[in-house]
């Protein structure tokens, strides 16, 4: 079983490979191994939204990330590395093995059987069942994968320092994107209807007036989130025509956004900022999303034009602010209750559930760093 290091939006590998490694059972870490993961066989999909530390990192957090069907997150610590099953909460028990050229050679029974290795820092990775994607911070390569790796695509983008990229997992959409050259702008690259070694006309998306700050693809791949520095606004596009499908405002005041993510059907959106706020938006039926109130006065001029025609968040919720944090859906428990989770790097694990007339309550917490000990890590 292969899986690829889950790394931070704005870090990096140093030096730039990445390897990876395959282990045949559990074993019991020692001192000077390579970082250990406890993960599930077949289930673990690679990351879909992951999350960089900027402050000081809290009880040795570095990164989370959830997986693309949102069953499974990603803690990346000071230590090593944790994958967690979301419902239940609970810490896998395989084992996959990330080498980390720090420590090669430590373990002689850890074996190699793949690598990368490029001349800068490498800033983050996506994967699909076929393709691993590899992105620098100008430039962005694709790989088949993972029977004899080849390159098959490289792209020039606009300066990246946080890694920002999306893959689409859906077997149906080989949809991958990110920053495009103008400022504000995302790139869509259909990796299926577009020839290795050759140069089409970019797919661009003009979103924002302002440097991309977030992206989101839903699981289909027939819609792109975004967001862009100023972090009020989060932006729908249809990845097909172009077209904006729907603005959706988080707030008024500059935020940082940590994470957007669709729920498994795309009819809801979540997002989670420096604000200490979780929002929920409805996609599906827009109609349950809050309006301001000077929408009832009538026409108005552009710029309160823009404010007016904006669609609040139906729902939200707070986590603590001085601690960010990543959310995705849980499981339905029922047609009219859904969950949201999320995950902070203080440790704590939050669920809470909401009804389409916009009631949320918490349902459970947890603290997931305590539930194996690091001395078992």
């Amino acid at each position: 079983m292969l899986g690829p290091l889950p790394l931070s939006e704005g870090k990096s590998l140093s030096p730039a490979r990445l390897g990876f490694l395959r282990q045949s059972g559990p074993r019991t870490a020692s001192p000077g191994d390579a970082p250990v993961t406890r993960v599930a066989p077949k289930t673990w999909k690679p990351g879909k939204q992951s999350w960089t530390m900027t402050q000081q990192p809290l009880r040795g957090v570095t990164s989370l990330r959830f997986n693309q069907d949102q069953s499974c997150f990603c803690c990346a610590m000071e230590t090593g590395v944790r994958i967690y099953n979301v419902e239940p909460l609970m810490e896998k028990g395989h084992l996959v093995l990330i080498w980390d050229d720090a420590r090669e050679g430590k373990d002689s029974k850890d074996k190699l059987v793949l690598e990368f290795t490029f001349t800068k820092p490498v800033l983050a990775v996506r994967m699909r069942h076929d393709k691993i994607v590899i992105v620098l911070r100008n430039r962005i390569y694709v790989y088949s994968f993972p029977d004899n790796p080849r390159k098959l695509f490289e792209f020039d983008t606009r300066d990246n320092p946080k890694g920002l990229c999306d893959l689409c997992p859906s077997l149906e959409k080989q949809l991958l994107v990110f920053p495009g050259h103008k400022c504000g702008s995302l790139q869509l690259v259909d990796l299926a209807s577009t020839k290795p070694g050759t140069s089409s006309a970019p797919f661009t998306i003009n979103a924002h007036q302002s440097d991309v700050a977030c992206v989101s693809l839903n699981q289909p791949g027939t819609v792109v989130a975004s967001a862009s520095q100023k972090g009020t606004l989060i932006r729908l596009f249809d990845t097909q025509s172009k077209e904006k499908l729907v603005e959706l405002r988080r707030g008024t005041d500059p935020a940082t956004l940590y994470c957007i993510n669709f729920s498994h059907d795309s009819s809801f959106l979540c997002a989670s900022s420096d604000k200490g706020t979780v929002h929920i938006f409805a996609l599906k039926d827009t109609r349950l999303n809050r309006r301001s109130a000077l929408a009832r006065v009538g026409k108005v001029g552009p710029m309160i034009g823009q404010y007016v025609d904006s669609q609040w968040s139906l729902a939200s919720f707070t986590v603590p602010a001085e601690s960010a944090c990543i959310c995705a859906f849980g499981r339905n428990t029922s047609k009219n209750v859904n969950s949201v989770i999320a995950i902070c790097v203080d440790g704590t694990f939050h669920k809470y559930v909401f009804t389409p007339d916009g009631n949320c309550n918490r349902e459970a917490f947890d603290v997931y760093l305590d539930i194996c000990d690091d001395d078992d890590f």
